[in-house]
């Protein structure tokens, strides 16, 4: 691959990245819902959705991807349940006040980095990019290892670029809410970005 082949792909996939969509929508719920560490271990499970696709691409599994569409269809109907879970969560418990100021615990991050894996698994505008979308920005009949490695590495770096300032942002807000009307906002917020991720993913062919 040339440099201008890397310029174009890491343009395209900022463009696609900064382009509200489910992922976003659910990062920036978690961000308010669990805060900056919550969301920056769901961004890392984005990442890695984004990764396994690129992977797939780069391996020519696009065909297979196409052959079992079924598999895939499943897990966006996870990822639509998984989501529309937590909406109920956050609409129903939510976040009490001594929770907002509480460090979470390996489970919760954990629970975090998987959403965000389902949540790209699932999402359609990431299978869009990188199965229809990069084949024709990246040659990959001739593509080797070491540009494999750099499209990787580009791709961390652009979906942080991208993803940090919106989950920093979100979870700064956090720090406003001292009364327990403003939670209740918060909660019902989160719940109505969760849900709206779940209903975008879901709608989308």
């Amino acid at each position: 691959m040339t440099l201008t082949g890397f310029l174009a792909y890491s343009a395209a996939l900022g463009i696609a990245a900064a382009i509200p969509g489910p992922g976003l929508t659910a990062l920036i719920a978690r961000a308010l819902g669990s805060g900056f560490r919550s969301a920056l271990a769901m961004s890392f499970g984005l990442m890695l959705g984004d990764l396994t696709y690129l992977t797939a691409v780069v391996l020519g599994l696009a065909l297979v991807a196409q052959t079992f569409g079924m598999a895939f269809l499943a897990i966006k109907w996870l990822g639509v349940a998984y989501l529309g879970f937590l909406g109920w969560r956050f609409w129903t418990s939510g976040i009490a006040p001594e929770m907002v100021a509480a460090k979470k615990g390996r489970g919760g991050l954990v629970s975090s980095f998987i959403a965000g894996l389902a949540v790209t698994l699932g999402n359609p505008k990431t299978m869009i990019f990188y199965l229809a979308i990069t084949p024709t920005i990246v040659d990959l009949k001739t593509i080797t290892l070491a540009d494999y490695g750099i499209l990787v590495a580009l791709t961390l770096v652009v979906l942080l670029v991208v993803l940090v300032p919106y989950l920093a942002l979100a979870a700064k807000a956090r720090g406003l809410l001292k009364s327990p009307r403003a939670l209740r906002a918060l909660n019902r917020t989160a719940a109505a970005f969760m849900v709206g991720a779940a209903a975008a993913i879901a709608a989308r062919q």
